[in-house]
């Protein structure tokens, strides 16, 4: 059966042919973002949602949302998508990023001049009748020093275009590396120097913790006088009274904005102000950018819902459609190895840790880990997936830690999972073939090699002649038909286990004449998704 998605805000007929065209049925309704009610009714019946910002994914909106695998954004806020509880229900929120970055640093850039120019006031005094050539003396642009905070995607065509209007760009970014700096033709520095040393700043961070109010009442008193600051990222960069103060004190000469704090901005402390270039987040409104980022959302839903490939998603590794056919045995693998442990596992998880041997190391090891913590959880919660498994291990307090090393034994490459309890340690660990098939290659330290059935059975016991002879008679008395049958001990007459791959479920009868026999510590049924 077709994926179906609905559309519930304006997208172009094109774009909503791209989902036709890869094979995914679509509800085109673009007024329904707006009908709260209407929208949490029907929703349950769809597998994708695309919006832009009209709809609004609320918690109450996705809770009735009971088959949604993603939400697409046509644009790069998420503002109106209740993150978290899309997370904890396993769905993917994807947004679209690069779709509108040249619009948005245009947009910097238009502002830059208005600002450097008192361009609107100027256009309204002319307007007016009057001819107040006097009156709106402005500052070339040309050798003068710009600003850049956030040097990122849309911060690096700021940059780009600001260095072909001759300016010297200054760029405060701490992931920005010494090398792509110097590429791209900027000069890295910390924040306090920029702000001594920019005639014009311009922002261009997501809103984090860590950002908000990068521009507060403190940051702005550094700043060198008659400097000119524009934002066209997000509302609650820069505190906006504080920035009333110093314009009104006459430090700061102008500001251009297109975010602010509350939006709509139906009142700002920058409203009024001399030099103050307000827009209503005009900085992805061109019609290219809007058509951009409705093509690349229908692309990026079509790839995840037909192909399994992961896009721009905010709340999970991304997959490539390259990548993701060579990836897809590994997570069945991860999910594999994570099941195992889940079902062994009676007592609370205190440490996990994944090894990523070989050909492994050099894998989408997100992803793999996320397959992993999925299995691990499903046990205790069935609708758990990639997406809610990290959140869930996070609220937990579980400690997770990843470990890459070169290939070290036989395998090309292998998975291995240790879980630390407060009274255990368990592993396991596995590979895939050459058949795409997932196997287990080792179990609590103790070699083999098994394959993995939908159902099974984990022994352990003590290593005593006669345990295969017990097994296979007490299984066959009971009708249970064994497909493969794989043994390993730590030494002789040490700790041994058995795994079992059988023709279906093993009642509980039958495992508790197992667990009668003295020399067996633990019978477990196993069961795994390995479609």
């Amino acid at each position: 059966m077709a994926p179906r998605v609905l559309v519930s805000d304006e997208l172009s007929e094109t774009a909503v042919q791209i989902f036709r065209d890869r094979g995914v049925e679509v509800d085109f309704q673009p007024k329904l973002g707006k009908d709260k009610d209407k929208l949490a009714e029907i929703i349950g019946n769809y597998d994708g949602l695309a919006i832009r910002s009209a709809t609004k994914a609320t918690e109450k909106l996705i809770a009735a949302a009971t088959n949604l695998k993603v939400i697409g954004r046509a644009g790069i806020g998420v503002d109106n998508v209740d993150i978290p509880a899309a997370s904890r229900r396993g769905i993917i929120v994807m947004n679209t990023p690069f779709g509108n970055s040249i619009t948005t640093a245009e947009h910097a850039i238009a502002l830059l001049f208005a600002v450097a120019r008192q361009l609107p006031a100027a256009d309204t005094s002319t307007q007016a009748g009057k001819w107040e050539k006097s009156r709106f003396m402005g500052v070339e642009i040309t050798g003068k020093t710009l600003g850049v905070i956030g040097a990122g995607n849309i911060g690096s065509i700021v940059c780009s275009r600001a260095i072909g209007l001759k300016m010297h760009v200054l760029a405060y970014d701490p992931f920005l590396s010494k090398e792509r700096a110097e590429e791209m033709g900027v000069t890295k520095v910390e924040l306090d120097e920029l702000l001594a040393q920019a005639d014009f700043i311009t922002l261009h961070v997501p809103l984090t913790d860590k950002t908000r109010s990068i521009l507060n009442a403190e940051a702005l008193a550094k700043t060198k006088p008659g400097v000119r600051i524009v934002n066209c990222a997000r509302g609650g960069l820069v505190d906006e009274k504080a920035l009333a103060d110093a314009i009104r004190s006459g430090h700061v000469a102008g500001a251009g904005f297109d975010v602010f704090e509350v939006e709509p901005a139906t009142e700002s402390p920058l409203f009024g102000l001399p030099n103050v270039v307000c827009t209503p987040h005009l900085g992805a409104s061109t019609t290219e950018a809007q058509e951009n980022v409705a093509l690349q959302v229908a692309e990026q839903m079509s790839d995840y819902l037909v192909k399994g490939a992961v896009s721009n998603a905010i709340n999970m590794p991304s997959i490539t459609a390259e990548e993701a056919p060579i990836l897809k045995p590994f997570i069945r693998l991860a999910d594999v190895l994570g099941a195992f442990v889940g079902q062994v596992t009676e007592s609370a998880i205190k440490e996990i840790e994944i090894l990523y041997d070989g050909a492994t190391a050099s894998m989408n090891t997100k992803a793999l880990t996320s397959a992993v913590l999925a299995g691990l959880i499903r046990p205790q919660v069935a609708d758990v997936n990639m997406v809610s498994a990290p959140i869930m291990i996070k609220e937990k307090g579980v400690i997770l830690s990843e470990v890459k090393r070169d290939k070290t034994g036989v395998f090309d490459g292998y998975i291995k999972l240790t879980v630390k309890t407060a009274n255990q340690t368990r592993s396991v660990a596995g590979t895939v073939f050459s058949d795409g098939k997932p196997r287990f290659i080792q179990i609590k330290g103790i070699n083999l090699d098994a394959d993995v059935g939908s159902h099974m059975v984990y022994i352990t016991n003590t290593d005593v002649p006669g345990m295969i002879g017990f097994i296979g008679t007490t299984l066959g008395n009971a009708g249970v038909n064994i497909a493969n049958f794989q043994l390993g001990r730590e030494k002789e007459a040490g700790d041994a286990i058995a795994l079992l791959y059988v023709d279906g479920p093993v009642s509980e009868d039958v495992l508790d004449k197992l667990r009668a026999n003295a020399a067996i510590r633990q019978a477990k049924p196993l069961v795994f998704n390995i479609d």
